[in-house]
């Protein structure tokens, strides 16, 4: 654990113990322990309680990014002190595992401090309709609509948390025909939609699911937005790879992943899913060919739930450095947005079962992640509402805008593998979600071009030329060097002060996985459907094909987990 991140917490101890709010609940002076589990592992923080309140409160250990973890410890830990308890503290936008992981070690220090004595979770064997393998977005998305219609739902998830890679989404949900768009006289259509999602995958996409996503995309925006899960998609914006303005997300701006994430949550409780938490399954049952229930480890034992379908929400193998080495050997030592549970394990779960897999070599890079190895995203939002992307000489060098592929290569090739995404304050004032970079401490801030493009090490009078180039080029909607798509040109970069971040292109999403037809059936190598066994989101292969469009993921999970639930639904009543 680095310095920084103790003294910061010695300093939070002492300064703030004093402000400790009187306290109605008894608790036993003494020290306590709490665990939780973070982006990337356990967090483990020591409170001490004299007098019947909190005086001190300190991460002890933690393996998450300091950039990520130490504004969110600093602030969580800050207001506990203050109240003594965990009532009011929220999550940290942009920091959400981090967050929850420290909540959740500091609720086991004060259960302990109330006298309540730990013992080893453990579940008996079970049954149940449908058991869902992963409780990421698409594992929560299937296991509202399966429970909601009446089944019950056994939710197993191996972390710690709930939500996956989902709770790293900062863009939106793609959708075509949205009423949405119609309110905000946005023209598209589902034919110019299926027309850049294969484009975008190199034509690569089984066009029976591409048209099955397009399809239900305006109907599973109406059903985030109803009284069931009860999302804010207002906002329509632009993303990479898109001819229109497709891209739907909470008013302002906000990260999709944390909006949406605790609502399918709380639907998913209220609909009666039984959520378990670390609880990894070790292996999916069968019985003359069927899925029938899985096999779980939880707390160095094992149990064992009979089901009348499976429903299979891993997600992909983004940080499994080994399978990405092996299907794609040019990403060696790239770094990951993908949370540390995503390391593919579905492929060894369905090898019984002969199951296929298409495309496991195509394996997306985002463009703009923090360099350094950080893995933090900077979401392609912030391109889409006006930032550029400048090279160390100063000058553009890429449609910010097109696919993700195409960008990422462009920003290899520059000196230093690295490139710089660049804005104003209008750019920030017009999306939240950059709030967020700026707590973190991630934004190179300057008055003036010139004295921006200094702290960048690039040449200042370059820098200002380029950025007068763009601002006419926004003023004409039309881009002479690089054709960027006008809809996304609707910001001049003439707002102090000026923002930059260094950027490399990192692992980020694997296109690759188990092959399913438009009924979310696994299907086995011979191209039959598996009896009982499906499968929704990043762990299924074949619907992006080459590249994935930014927007198109959470339009995956969403839509083939509630697919996936319908048909296990369909399964069982026949």
């Amino acid at each position: 654990m680095k310095l920084n991140r103790i003294f910061a917490f010695i300093f939070l101890a002492f300064a703030f113990a004093a402000c400790n709010k009187k306290n109605t609940e008894l608790f036993n002076d003494g020290i306590y322990t709490g665990i939780g589990n973070g982006r990337d592992g356990a967090i483990e923080i020591r409170v001490i309680i004299r007098n019947n309140r909190v005086s001190e409160a300190k991460v002890i250990s933690s393996n998450d990014t300091p950039e990520i973890a130490i504004p969110a410890e600093n602030e969580l830990l800050y207001y506990f002190i203050q109240d003594g308890n965990t009532n009011q503290l929220d999550v940290i936008s942009g920091a959400t595992l981090t967050s929850n992981g420290i909540i959740d070690a500091l609720e086991m220090a004060l259960d302990q401090a109330r006298g309540k004595k730990f013992e080893k979770s453990s579940y008996n064997n079970t049954s149940c309709d449908i058991v869902i393998i992963g409780a990421g977005g698409a594992g929560l998305v299937a296991a509202t609509e399966a429970a909601s219609k009446g089944a019950k739902v056994i939710l197993l998830e191996k972390m710690g948390i709930v939500g996956g890679n989902s709770n790293y989404s900062t863009g939106g949900i793609n959708a075509a025909y949205t009423e949405e768009q119609k309110k905000l006289g946005i023209v598209d259509s589902k034919e110019v939609f299926f027309d850049d999602t294969m484009k975008g995958g190199q034509e690569l996409n089984d066009p029976d699911l591409v048209h099955t996503l397009i399809d239900n995309s305006a109907d599973i925006v109406k059903w985030l937005q109803s009284d069931l899960i009860g999302a804010d998609l207002s906002e329509v914006g632009m993303f990479g790879g898109a001819t229109n303005k497709r891209i739907h997300r909470p008013k302002g701006g906000g990260a999709i992943g944390a909006h949406l994430i605790p609502l399918l949550k709380s639907a998913a409780l209220k609909t009666g899913v039984d959520i378990r938490l670390n609880n990894r399954v070790v292996e999916i049952l069968e019985n003359n060919g069927a899925a029938c229930g899985v096999r779980v480890f939880c707390n160095n034992s094992e149990y064992k739930i009979s089901a009348k379908a499976v429903i299979i929400t891993t997600g992909g193998f983004g940080a499994n450095p080994q399978l990405i080495e092996k299907y794609h050997p040019e990403f060696h030592g790239f770094a990951t947005t993908n949370h540390s549970g995503a390391t593919g394990d579905a492929i060894e779960l369905v090898e019984k079962f002969n199951a296929a897999f298409v495309q496991m070599e195509q394996i997306q890079t985002h463009p703009t992640v923090v360099a350094g190895g950080s893995g933090i995203m900077i979401t392609e939002a912030v391109r889409g509402n006006g930032a550029i992307l400048v090279n160390r000489d100063g000058k553009r060098f890429v449609d910010e805008l097109q696919t993700r592929d195409f960008v990422s290569t462009a920003v290899l090739t520059e000196r230093g593998g690295t490139a710089f995404i660049l804005f104003d304050q209008g750019v920030r004032n017009s999306l939240s979600a950059i709030e967020n970079y700026a707590k973190q401490g991630l934004l190179t801030q300057a008055d003036s071009l010139e004295e921006l493009a200094k702290k960048m090490g690039a040449d200042g009078q370059a820098l200002s030329q380029t950025v007068k180039k763009y601002n006419k080029y926004v003023e004409n909607k039309k881009d002479e060097d690089f054709l960027r798509n006008p809809i996304s040109m609707e910001r001049k970069l003439e707002l102090p002060p000026f923002y930059a971040i260094e950027i490399e292109p990192a692992v980020h999403h694997t296109m690759g996985g188990l092959k399913i037809n438009t009924k979310a059936e696994v299907q086995n190598t011979d191209g039959q459907s598996i009896p009982a066994l499906y499968a929704a989101g990043e762990v299924t292969g074949g619907i992006h094909g080459a590249n994935r469009l930014g927007g198109n993921a959470v339009a995956d999970i969403c839509i083939f987990g509630k697919i996936a639930a319908d048909s296990a639904l369909s399964y069982i009543e026949k």
